[in-house]
């Protein structure tokens, strides 16, 4: 999941429709995989308001992600913690991110989903996985969630929220 918040406005971006849809109608919604994107407007910290690009995340869609990189000001990353299996695609995709030269700097929030599954990884097991410690020159934070109760949700966009206004206020 990308949260992209372009310089000079509220924008933000993000590839987990539960997740974008929660915050905006607070209630349990139920989704089916993203073809293409949605865009909605959300405002969950008052007086912050992101416009939101839901973007799918399938193999063939995720090499548009880099179209959405120029003048992010942060990223919100959504790993199923549920699913050990894709955690090294999971690490390999946000490091690809991490290592454009339109992301230098943006600061990252890590959500790990399904935190309600058995055997889910807690979120420092998911921070070790996706090797975070290694995104050098950059704020980042993570967070557990259930995106269909919104466990975890809000904390999280309102941590991506503080992290973007000090990357703003202290370059």
């Amino acid at each position: 999941m990308l949260i992209s918040v372009p310089r000079g406005q509220n924008v933000a971006q993000l590839c987990k429709t539960t997740i974008l849809y929660k915050p905006k109608l607070e209630e349990d919604v139920s989704t089916i995989p993203t073809i293409g994107f949605n865009v909605e407007t959300i405002s969950p910290v008052k007086g912050v308001t992101f416009t939101v690009w839901d973007v799918g995340g399938q193999g063939k869609i995720r090499q548009l992600w880099k179209h959405y990189y120029p003048n992010t000001q942060g990223l919100i990353y959504v790993v199923d913690s549920a699913d050990r299996l894709r955690m090294k695609e999971a690490r390999s995709e946000l490091h690809v991110i991490c290592s454009s030269p339109e992301m230098a700097g943006v600061p990252v929030v890590v959500i790990a989903n399904k935190q309600d599954l058995p055997g889910a990884l807690k979120p420092p097991e998911v921070a070790e996985e996706l090797d975070i410690s290694d995104l050098k020159n950059r704020k980042w934070h993570i967070h557990g969630a259930c995106a269909p109760n919104g466990e975890g949700l809000f904390e999280s966009v309102r941590e991506m929220s503080r992290l973007v206004k000090y990357v703003q206020k202290n370059g």
